[in-house]
């Protein structure tokens, strides 16, 4: 193996690093607000789902012509351009809607620490931190800075031994204290948690970023396979043990302030050995550290994905050149542009929702393709189908839930879905829509035309 290549430990440290990055602290309040104690049955739900769409990325990447992710996929197993940078478009709103989510959740517990005031010359705290968090991080790519293998390895060892010693210390703590755990199991009868499952979704999605960086990956046919296998399994066990302690020690916190709930399941677990501050500020640190490098590494990612795409021609020259040297700094500004109005006027709820929509409809797209091809290299149908079923379940629940609790926000969201659509198919489409319109004008007689 090359030293410039990254082996299984720094592929699954990615992996890792993109879904438990800053996930958990940005849809637990969310995820929670829906289905209470029945928060690990979501988790567990979306990552059986997110499971099955890595087997058929990784059934994909073995059969494709070419290395690559979605975007590839589909240019290859289908021949239909447009459709591929569909998919494109698709994905990237899909990390803004992520990097908002993360920078919500970065602003949120910022102002949670106290020291920093609810409001700054009349502007509330958390959208402004929020921006400017974003701004520091656009500022951070325009300049080339990226995290090593190595370093990434030493980070996500820190944030999942953090989040699994909160999960283990909250256990202890929950059966010491009298209590008990409560499993919520009455509400696995109803739809709150598949509509939370779905909600969550977005927690599962940075495993997919492998397939976009296989140049640097040592083996990564079989590398990545691995590291999606072993890092989903992780992630859901990390996620449904924060999930279970959140819940059953702070449900009073989850109705109050959602959005740093962990931080008072910490504060409170800490308090019999006399370390209630000092439990709540690691959390909370711990929190600013991996929504604020979820936001570095996501941008980073998502302009090299773009910038793929531009070499493609599936995104106006306009907004970059594929020939930059690293990531074209006018496209990590217009993303970091998006991203920083999405996080400053959207609500938590509605953000999460987005990006979830965005990578249930790619994800599902994905295992839909594997599933047609199941005759080709050995693909066992049943994964792909649980893929196909999860996401095409997971949709409508989703629009349901959001007309439901934020009808505002679904019709704005039906209207971008609506518009993006229609961009996306006039510019695909544009050399076809040239030839019609130049057919349809030579057709025309000239007297008609002057008459």
């Amino acid at each position: 193996m090359s030293e410039q290549q990254l082996g299984l430990t720094e592929a699954v440290s990615m992996a890792l690093g993109g879904m438990i990055g800053g996930g958990i602290y940005a849809v637990m309040g969310v995820v929670a607000g829906i289905t209470t104690y029945a928060t690990w049955a979501a988790f567990v739900l979306a990552g059986v789902v997110a499971l099955a769409a890595g087997y058929s990325y990784n059934a994909l990447n073995r059969l494709s012509d070419s290395p690559g992710g979605s975007v590839t996929f589909v240019q290859c197993f289908t021949g239909n351009t447009t459709l591929a940078g569909m998919t494109g478009w698709t994905l990237l709103f899909g990390y803004i809607g992520s990097m908002a989510m993360y920078a919500f959740a970065f602003g949120e517990f910022a102002v949670a620490f106290g020291a920093i005031p609810t409001d700054i010359a009349g502007v509330p705290a958390r959208p402004l931190l929020s921006v400017l968090a974003v701004a520091g991080f656009v500022g951070l790519n325009v300049l080339g800075a990226r995290t090593t293998g190595t370093v990434e390895n030493i980070l996500v060892a820190a944030k999942v031994a953090i989040l699994l010693a909160f999960g283990v210390l909250g256990l202890v703590y929950a059966f010491g204290a009298g209590g008990g755990i409560r499993s919520g199991a009455s509400q696995l009868t109803g739809f709150g948690p598949v509509v939370a499952a779905a909600i969550s979704f977005v927690a599962f999605q940075g495993w997919q970023l492998l397939f976009y960086d296989q140049d640097s990956i040592a083996d990564p046919v079989e590398t990545i396979r691995t590291a999606v296998y072993v890092a989903i399994p992780v992630a859901i066990v990390v996620y449904l043990l924060v999930g279970v302690v959140t819940v059953n020690l702070v449900p009073q916190a989850l109705q109050s302030h959602p959005h740093v709930a962990l931080k008072d399941a910490a504060s409170l677990m800490a308090r019999p050995y006399g370390l209630a501050a000092l439990g709540g500020t690691v959390l909370s640190l711990s929190a600013l550290f991996s929504t604020g490098s979820a936001i570095n590494a996501t941008l980073f990612s998502a302009a090299h994905f773009a910038k793929g795409m531009l070499s493609d021609d599936l995104l106006p020259d306009r907004i970059g050149s594929s020939d930059a040297d690293g990531a074209p700094p006018r496209l990590v500004v217009l993303l970091g542009v998006v991203t920083a109005a999405f996080t400053a006027v959207g609500g938590l709820g509605a953000i999460t929702s987005f990006a979830s929509l965005s990578f249930i409809v790619v994800f599902g797209a994905m295992s839909y393709l594997a599933f047609r091809h199941r005759d080709q290299g050995s693909i066992h149908p049943v994964p792909p189908l649980v893929g196909v079923v999860g996401t095409v379940g997971f949709f409508p629940l989703m629009l349901w839930n959001l007309s439901r609790r934020e009808p505002n926000t679904f019709y704005m969201v039906v209207v971008i879905a609506v518009l993006v659509v229609a961009v996306e198919l006039l510019y695909f489409e544009r050399e076809t829509i040239a030839r019609e319109v130049e057919r349809f004008e030579n057709e025309i007689p000239v007297g008609e035309s002057s008459g």
